[in-house]
């Protein structure tokens, strides 16, 4: 008998826990259609009456607190935000959704003390690298690279930091980073507009460093950059002809052998892997369509894939059906 009456209490609490999931989740796709609308006062009302009815739910306290922040309620907001990150269950999104309240509020000290934070308690948090990085920057700190920098050391599958990064490097004339970070992010965001903007990137990085002939990697780039480059430049040979997709996949193809045939056991690095990859499955040709041509002739690249209907549909399967993520510990900034 005591069997089953704990056997219909417990069912009563997993319904009662089904239910009130339920309900949390139908409150907030209320509170996101009203904000989808605009309306985002609607959108407050249905958010704080849910949290009457489901007091410290978590969910509903972030998606309040996004909701103040559309409704440029920023000292509510704050106060729901501080709050909220001192909890013992708070999240990642917790420290970012404080963090867009300070940085809206521009306050800027109490912002980065909150990323501190933030990173003490998720120290592998990409997200909060970069978003304190462009904090920085937004500044003109010159720190924002050390954070983007950590971000990809700490957090090597989170695409944001190689973004910010590949900007930041194709802006002080660190072609070999730019063109590396930029790829890196083209393959992990594939699909994004920043992703064609980072093609754009990639194609003039590659024109600074082979055509322009105006950057030496110093001493302290580490052997990996100069390696890179002093492969780079043996192989640059047919952009005497002038850089265009076709020499650039040319050199990129003796670099990729040559890379293996001299450093590949020393540094093993997954974006070299992908393209060897791709070499091997006589994708590379049609990914350096994709990778430059999308980028810098989007008529010819249509025309291309058109003309090319079946190269480019195993070209998209292979992207496309699988996650692109670099393993931790290659990490070769300055080694």
């Amino acid at each position: 008998m005591k069997k089953q009456i704990y056997f219909l209490l417990a069912l009563c609490m997993c319904s009662l826990i089904g239910f009130s999931q339920s309900s949390i989740k139908q409150l907030q796709q209320t509170a996101r259609d009203y904000n989808n609308r605009g309306d985002h006062a609607n959108a407050v009302i249905v958010l704080r009456q849910g949290l009457r009815d489901f007091p410290k739910a978590l969910e509903l306290e972030k998606d309040l607190i996004l909701s103040l922040t559309l409704q440029r309620e920023f000292a509510s907001a704050k106060e729901l935000a501080v709050a909220l990150t001192q909890r013992a269950d708070a999240d990642v999104v917790c420290f970012q959704l404080a963090g867009n309240v300070f940085k809206a509020l521009e306050e800027v000290k109490e912002c980065e003390q909150l990323y501190q934070k933030g990173i003490k308690k998720f120290p592998a948090s990409g997200p909060l690298y970069s978003e304190w990085g462009e904090l920085r920057s937004s500044n003109k700190d010159g720190r924002a690279i050390t954070c983007w920098e950590d971000g990809i050391q700490a957090d090597p599958s989170y695409g944001g930091n190689y973004y910010n990064a590949a900007l930041h490097y194709s802006k002080i004339n660190e072609p070999i980073w730019a063109l590396l970070y930029a790829e890196i992010y083209i393959n992990m965001e594939s699909r994004s507009d920043r992703a064609r903007n980072m093609k754009k990137i990639l194609f003039e990085q590659y024109q600074q460093l082979l055509t322009k002939q105006a950057y030496q990697p110093g001493k302290k780039s580490g052997a990996f950059t100069q390696q890179v480059f002093q492969i780079l430049d043996n192989a640059s040979g047919p952009a005497r002809q002038g850089l265009n997709r076709e020499t650039l996949t040319m050199i990129r193809t003796r670099f990729v052998l040559d890379w293996f045939s001299k450093y590949g056991a020393t540094y093993p690095f997954k974006l070299f892997e992908h393209q060897r990859q791709l070499l091997q499955s006589g994708l590379f040709e049609a990914y350096d369509q994709w990778l430059f041509s999308e980028g810098i002739d989007p008529e010819g690249f249509a025309l291309w894939s058109q003309q090319n209907n079946a190269t480019y549909t195993r070209l998209r399967e292979f992207l496309f059906n699988r996650v692109f993520k670099i393993p931790t510990g290659q990490y070769y900034r300055n080694r």
